[in-house]
């Protein structure tokens, strides 16, 4: 197989936030050809979770999202803090967005999510048995609700467009099809 990997000639930053960093690279194709500025967003790895009770209702979470000045109904999941695996991540933040605490979780996949301009990575998990334990945590920009749906309601919110995160929707098949609420043939 050819090889199609580019060399980074040159990077520089060019904006910095504790949200994401913007890096503009210099690279060389193999054949030679420069591309400049070719730019890469630098965004924390990140996690979210399929959440399950005893009772089978999933835990999802209800919260606005400015970027698309909509609230949308998500997964409960976030950044993965310095220190922390993804599972370690995963369980925290089930419990710090909903309440709910769960013994482990189980990796359904991991991703990248934009590879063509962005160098995070995310992990997708499945965790089961949840119970509610205590009030939700949330970090200084979040608020949100806690929404529990049987497996047919969130069958339809997935044949119904109401799941918005791209990304997301490829976990909850995952999921459903690993939990038995969905065929796969």
């Amino acid at each position: 197989m050819r090889n199609l990997h580019w060399r980074i000639i040159e990077s520089k930053y060019v904006f910095k936030d504790r949200w994401f960093i913007a890096r503009a690279d210099k690279c060389a194709m193999p054949d030679g050809k420069i591309i400049e500025p070719y730019y890469v967003l630098e965004f924390p790895n990140w996690c979210n979770v399929v959440v399950v009770t005893e009772d089978e209702k999933l835990v999802m979470v209800r919260q606005y999202r400015h970027a698309i000045q909509e609230t949308i109904i998500e997964l409960p999941g976030g950044v993965i803090d310095a220190g922390e695996t993804p599972e370690q991540s995963a369980i925290r933040e089930i419990a710090e967005e909903t309440g709910y605490a769960v013994d482990s979780v189980e990796l359904l996949y991991s991703a990248d999510p934009n590879p063509a301009t962005n160098d995070n990575h995310a992990w997708f998990f499945l965790a089961r048995n949840a119970k509610p334990i205590a009030q939700q945590k949330f970090d200084d920009a979040e608020d949100m609700d806690v929404m529990l749906y049987s497996k047919e309601e969130a069958k339809r919110l997935l044949m119904e467009n109401k799941i918005q995160h791209g990304m997301q929707v490829g976990a909850l098949y995952a999921a459903m099809i690993k939990l038995g609420w969905l065929d796969w043939k």
